[in-house]
């Protein structure tokens, strides 16, 4: 258990907002948070933060879902599930956060502002003809038409006669704040540095970001914070409010950015795009119909998506890099968590999904394996697939891999590969297969007395393994490449391998002869 746990009970939140397709780099946030939950016996929820109409995009919360059900991140409470701390989607909650943020006003934290955007961009471009930054702080705020400079009965009627108006927390001057991360030690930031964040808008009577998010963290007892690096300039903000509210923080860890392969920055689409590979877990359509490719559509396994992603700036200690779900959850901590950003490798993602496709049973590979081979026309028995998917699975990356790996397992080579028959391909060529033949076809179908047979023979003869058993091979396969002859032929079978040495002859002496 993490050093930094107190004896309140554990309980976590990922909370996206549904403005499009959820990033890899959120689902490493919701994986941390599920990892550190299941480690400490607590509790993990998904909250869906929606107060941003203005970016909502349709369907992204269903996308959302599916991506972490798919990734086996299942959530305790949430959207879709309940809980004792319903409702957890905040659109759903938006008429409870009014009353605190008129208790911060109350209480002297926070204040009405009625300054228009205009007067905003005004006072903007004044300090910066002046090559001064713009803060709305203590420094200005008592110039602005706000309620800190109205009495009681002006701020009454131009709340009753303006439409447009925000609460802005007051933000102490002057002050240093002392802040704790798990992960990055202990923080110091000035207050000076820090602006009045609006808390709520009277144009959709909705909080923003930042007091839905305290609000909600409390209500939910969250006793841990994890999130992405670009929230920590929030967290003195954060803190202040909590103090403000009079409310124990919870505590915070803010992970490192996933960064894109090459150069610097963070990872995002276009470096997919550019690169080839995918950035969101599953396949997405967007309003205008571009699609962008997912983990799952491209043929990942889940689990080698997430052993990936646990690598990507949490570092074990040891030299192990295959986890199951179960051994993450064992050796998981935030203190293992790195402050630099972890860049993302492509390859190594491809290298992921070939240990786990090594790792899955030759059964299972089958079952993945079969509708593939049915879209051929092709029907094998279960066994027989298992037993070819064993053969050719260290060769593979991903499953759809396997036609091109074991197809002349199922279907006779319909051309020959021109370099490799022009490589092994000689005049003796015939002689030395039509003993291969008599060979196979004299013995009993016992494989392993052909192959010594085979091997003798050659020996015999003084002739070269190589060129004699590519030829053999292109006869079986179409190509010099492929698992071992006699693991091929074992299935095939005497009379295919037999059938299938006889038609290449007649196609390559005729090629020959032409």
């Amino acid at each position: 258990m993490s050093e930094t746990i107190s004896n309140k009970k554990v309980r976590v939140r990922f909370a996206p907002s549904p403005t499009g397709p959820l990033h890899i780099g959120g689902v490493r946030t919701a994986l941390f948070n599920y990892l550190f939950a299941k480690q400490n016996d607590g509790v993990f929820i998904l909250r869906i933060e929606d107060t941003d109409s203005a970016r909502f995009v349709q369907g992204a919360e269903e996308y959302i879902i599916e991506s972490l059900n798919w990734l086996g991140l299942n959530f305790d409470e949430g959207v879709g599930v309940g809980g004792n701390f319903a409702p957890y989607r905040q659109s759903e909650r938006k008429n409870l956060y009014f009353k605190y943020a008129e208790q911060l006003v109350n209480s002297g934290n926070a204040y009405y502002a009625f300054d228009s955007s205009d007067e905003l961009d005004n006072m903007r471009k004044q300090y910066e003809a002046q090559g001064k930054s713009f803060i709305y702080n203590h420094s200005i705020r008592e110039q602005m038409q706000t309620s800190l400079v109205m009495s009681d009965e002006e701020l009454q009627k131009r709340l009753q006669e303006e439409k447009r108006w925000v609460i802005r927390f007051k933000i102490p001057p002057h002050e240093e704040v002392t802040m704790y991360d798990i992960i990055r030690g202990e923080i110091k930031v000035n207050t000076d540095t820090l602006d009045d964040k609006v808390l709520f808008k009277s144009i959709d009577m909705l909080p923003t970001y930042h007091l839905a998010n305290i609000v909600d963290d409390r209500l939910m007892e969250i006793s841990h914070v994890i999130r992405g690096e670009e929230w920590l300039p929030s967290l003195p903000l954060h803190v202040l409010l909590y103090r403000a509210f009079g409310w124990d923080c919870p505590e915070f860890a803010h992970l490192s950015l996933l960064l894109k392969p090459d150069g610097k920055g963070k990872l995002s689409k276009r470096d997919g795009d550019r690169l080839g590979f995918p950035v969101f877990p599953l396949e997405w359509k967007n309003a205008e119909g571009e699609i962008s490719s997912g983990y799952r559509e491209a043929g990942y396994f889940p689990e080698a998506v997430v052993n990936l992603l646990a690598l990507l700036g949490w570092n074990p200690g040891t030299e192990q890099e295959i986890f199951s779900i179960d051994e993450l959850i064992k050796n998981f901590s935030l203190e293992r968590v790195i402050k630099s950003g972890a860049k993302f490798n492509p390859e190594k993602t491809r290298w992921f999904n070939q240990q786990y496709i090594r790792q899955k049973s030759n059964e299972d590979l089958a079952s993945l394996y079969q509708p593939i081979l049915k879209s051929k026309g092709i029907n094998a028995s279960d066994s027989y697939v298992a037993t070819v998917c064993g053969l050719v699975k260290e060769r593979a990356t991903f499953v759809s891999d396997f036609w091109d790996l074991s197809s002349y397992f199922f279907v006779a080579p319909e051309a020959y590969d021109e370099k490799a028959t022009k490589k092994y391909w000689s005049n003796e060529t015939s002689h030395h297969l039509q003993k291969i033949m008599e060979i196979i076809d004299s013995e009993p179908f016992d494989i392993e007395k052909i192959q010594q047979a085979v091997h003798t023979w050659i020996s015999d003869n003084g002739l070269k393994t190589g060129n004699i058993m590519n030829a053999f091979r292109i006869c079986i396969v179409g190509a010099a490449t492929g698992v071992n002859m006699f693991d091929i032929i074992s299935l095939t079978g005497k009379d295919e391998t037999i059938k299938r040495i006889k038609k290449a002859l007649n196609v390559l002496l005729l090629t020959d002869n032409g």
